[in-house]
């Protein structure tokens, strides 16, 4: 019976994960491209444009994610924000002005960006009622399912851009946005408010304190992530004497290795404490890092990507699951904390990126090692506390009183 409503709930969620992921994967990787060729942004309003996309998207998720979780609404959210995403792109694959393009991203674009952490939130809150044992394998196996999204995504939006242009990049993105929403509407059912949380009187559940350091450690390494890829191909080039196809095929390999070991690490979880999992991905993260500095080939490079992956699938695969353990009753406020390091970390290493870009390519390496070990250190230093978030005092919002 169990097993049974976990597939009725989770696998019409799979393939919310799927068609949201494919979109935004079609688009993301090419972003620039099309800011460059097809808006005629000058590199000022390019850089500019990327980085109120990921202040927009932030702050709209964080918003979202602090309302989601007051009243049975998760359900209509996620068909909200597959519909803003499904607008966003359908506009963008006609609209060339780059301000109303920029007012297209910060509304409706912004709003898509909730559907992954919401999505995210309405799992937790199913495998938890019905299956906790198994909650945070259930949300790494989701997490897999956006990678494999990604594997698959930047290689349609190639193909489509050589065989047409962005129109039918953005059309496809809106088209997926719009089946995740046919799909929520027709087979996601509403789940009702977290036990405990008190809609009407305006209380929520204070945060432990420990989770402001988890978080900020969280960002840093997801720091590393992002500079790590945006140098890659250049420190391949520069300091390794390879290809461009030899840092394809590295961060291809990477990529590939991490969704077994994603659905691994998920199985691991349901025998051992997530903190020492996350811990031991930390771990992996500082290794990776030294050994890049180090590598003086593109096979060291390469053989380094197994830790590479181990890094990412431990960290990124039950990153969600352990800042959710520590604020049970508000889910969606919990998932998004995570998921907005990401975008945090991209803007963060724009300028060290352009360090190394004026010094020495390795430096991006160096400078990841550094970050790597200070995240470690503050994921080592914060302990989440045993008692559940939910015996924390009460916090009254301002306004509400």
């Amino acid at each position: 019976m169990v097993t049974r409503l976990l597939s009725r709930r989770l696998l019409p969620l799979g393939f919310i994960f799927l068609a949201a992921g494919i979109a935004t994967a079609v688009v993301g990787p090419f972003l620039g491209m099309f800011l460059s060729s097809e808006v005629h942004a000058s590199p000022v309003q390019a850089s500019a444009f990327l980085v109120v996309a990921s202040l927009s998207g932030v702050a709209m998720s964080h918003v979202i994610g602090r309302i989601s979780d007051r009243r049975p609404m998760r359900r209509a959210l996620l068909i909200a924000a597959a519909l803003a995403g499904c607008a966003g792109t359908g506009l963008t694959s006609t609209v060339r002005n780059y301000w109303v393009l920029l007012a297209i991203t910060v509304t409706a674009t912004a709003v898509a960006g909730a559907l992954y952490p919401q999505s995210f939130a309405y799992a937790r809150q199913v495998l938890q009622s019905d299956s906790p044992a198994r909650a945070a394998m259930g949300i790494s196996a989701l997490r897999t399912v956006f990678s494999i999204a990604w594997v698959g995504g930047p290689p349609l939006a190639a193909l489509l851009l050589d065989v047409a242009d962005f129109r039918y990049v953005y059309g496809t993105a809106a088209v997926l946005y719009l089946v995740a929403a046919l799909i929520a509407t027709r087979w996601l059912p509403e789940i009702e408010a977290p036990a405990g949380t008190t809609p009407g009187r305006g209380e929520e559940v204070r945060p432990p304190r420990a989770i402001y350091p988890i978080i900020a450690g969280f960002v840093l390494l997801q720091t590393t992530m992002v500079l790590g890829v945006q140098a890659m191909s250049l420190y391949v080039g520069a300091d390794l004497h390879g290809s461009v196809g030899d840092a394809g095929l590295i961060l291809g390999l990477c990529a590939a290795l991490e969704i077994p070991l994603m659905l691994g690490f998920g199985a691991l979880s349901t025998r051992m404490p997530l903190r020492r999992l996350i811990l031991a991905g930390a771990v992996f993260g500082v290794v990776y890092q030294a050994l890049a500095v180090a590598a003086h080939s593109t096979w060291m490079l390469a053989a380094a990507q197994v830790v590479n992956a181990l890094f990412i699938a431990a960290n990124s695969g039950l990153g969600i699951s352990y800042v959710q353990d520590m604020m049970p009753l508000h889910p969606g406020r919990a998932t998004t904390m995570f998921t907005n390091t990401f975008p945090i970390g991209q803007i963060l290493a724009a300028p060290l990126f352009g360090l190394a870009q004026q010094y020495d390519y390795r430096l991006a390496y160096v400078m990841n090692l550094i970050l790597a070990v200070l995240g470690l250190i503050l994921l080592l230093v914060a302990r989440p506390p045993a008692r559940p978030a939910a015996a924390a005092e009460p916090l009254v919002e301002l306004g509400k009183a």
